[in-house]
């Protein structure tokens, strides 16, 4: 469902707000942001007779019938109690539009919310040597919140029985995912005391300045559950955004703990926190799929979430390297793109990837530098998509061939087979060589999703 326009939602946003203040109150300057894959976000001003502040607007996507965004409201006012830096709630509600879409507005935050400036920001270089530390104090004092007083907050029962049901529930196999079910059954921790548990706590859902993390966003995936699985959610490589550094591209696994003991936060060992960042893994994973069949059920149409679902090799790929079977410097893609073919008969020049060159060239060119906002950030996912499908037509037949051989050594003719043979415990005895294959396989889908993707990093 597309958004409401700006001509429609200015009045709206008058109306709630004068309900909520008792006044009459004056909105404008709407400014929808970029990026959001599952909700809507705007900046805007209201103005109070004299007084003009600025606020944020988040709503759901599309109508759910259960809307988290109370429940968002209600935990960002329990998290500020609790000493967590959070937004000022200002409304909440489900009914932006007449449809039932639920809706919350905020206070605007000053600050920086785009991981790659926060990684590379001059003026954040302080700031940045304290965030590990100041993330453990502050996931502490989260941790602290009574799960109570959040009557929606729903419970997480047994993780990865519920991460299997997700990833049954999407009818996508991905063995590399199969493997990862295993090693975390296999390897099963202990029940820790459950906590309130973000959910979502990373970089990129935190607004930072130079004096630090200033507010904590996006609230929609709280429930309760271990607290480590935010500890481990934050040392996911996806929000380490290309650095070597384990939290969050920011600092290291040492800090966040330390941080995370001063502030009263139960001790975690290596191997909790190891567990964790599998589970989080895997789990980004099953999420990058779902929002990807969200675009291919007609849902939400966005080329944002339609590029989503070629990066889940790449979470395949930082899950083999953490689980412990295999070789993993032995994965290598089958066959890099090479140069373009000539048209087939009776098609003229150009070439369809001399065609794809050519449209890829006009969005990294005219339209990134013509654009700006939401707009210029999806041109950008465009462009990368075009690379993507043109890398594809280049190497596409060979890599399908590569990989029908790889499954018929292991005496499977489907993805599908190959992962409920792994699921039987079939090649239980074989596990390293089935990983190696797997690996293969992502090395292969890698070179055409996202080529530099799979050069060496740091162990985390």
């Amino acid at each position: 469902m597309p958004p409401l326009s700006s001509e429609a939602l200015t009045p709206r946003l008058a109306e709630i707000l004068g309900q909520a203040t008792g006044k009459r109150v004056e909105v404008g300057d709407l400014d929808r942001q970029p990026g959001g894959a599952s909700k809507n976000t705007w900046t805007f001003t209201l103005r109070d007779g004299h007084e003009v502040r600025r606020l944020v607007l988040r709503s759901d996507r599309t109508t759910r019938g259960g809307s988290s965004m109370q429940m968002e409201a209600d935990l960002l006012v329990a998290a500020a109690e609790a000493g967590v830096p959070a937004p000022a709630v200002v409304a909440s509600g489900e009914d932006l539009d007449g449809t039932g879409v639920g809706f919350l507005i905020t206070e605007f935050v000053d600050g920086e919310t785009i991981p790659r400036r926060i990684l590379t920001d001059e003026s954040l270089v302080d700031a940045r040597a304290a965030m590990a530390r100041q993330c453990g104090r502050i996931l502490a004092a989260l941790h602290r919140i009574p799960p109570a007083e959040i009557g929606q907050l729903p419970a997480a029962a047994d993780p990865v029985a519920q991460l299997r049901q997700q990833y049954d529930g999407l009818g996508q196999p991905h063995p590399a995912f199969e493997l990862g079910l295993r090693w975390l059954e296999d390897s099963k921790l202990e029940r820790r005391a459950s906590t309130v548990v973000h959910g979502d706590f990373r970089n990129g859902n935190l607004i930072v300045g130079t004096d630090g993390i200033r507010a904590v966003l996006d609230w929609e995936l709280a429930h309760v559950g271990d607290p480590v699985e935010d500890l481990g959610w934050l040392c996911v490589r996806a929000w380490r955004f290309g650095s070597p550094l384990v939290v969050g591209g920011f600092g290291d696994a040492e800090d966040l703990l330390a941080g995370y003991e001063e502030a009263g936060g139960a001790r975690v060992d290596a191997s909790q926190l190891a567990w964790w960042i599998v589970y989080g893994t895997l789990r980004w994973g099953i999420i990058c799929i779902f929002q990807t069949l969200t675009h291919l059920s007609g849902a939400v149409r966005s080329v944002e979430l339609a590029a989503i679902g070629r990066r889940v090799c790449e979470v395949e790929s930082d899950l083999l390297e953490l689980l412990p079977w295999g070789h993993p410097e032995a994965a290598h893609p089958t066959l890099l793109p090479g140069a373009a073919d000539a048209p087939t008969p009776p098609h003229d020049v150009p070439s369809a990837l001399e065609l794809l060159e050519a449209v890829r060239d006009y969005l990294e060119t005219d339209v990134l530098a013509a654009t700006e906002g939401r707009v210029r950030f999806h041109a950008r996912v465009a462009a990368n998509v075009v690379g993507m499908v043109g890398r594809e037509v280049a190497v596409g037949p060979a890599l399908s061939e590569a990989h029908a051989a790889r499954l018929a050594r292991l005496g499977v003719g489907t993805e599908g087979e190959l992962g409920a043979a792994i699921r039987s415990g079939r090649y239980d005895d074989r596990l390293g060589e089935v990983s190696d294959l797997v690996r293969e396989a992502v090395a292969d889908k890698l070179s055409v999703a996202n080529p530099g993707y799979a050069a060496p990093r740091s162990p985390s």
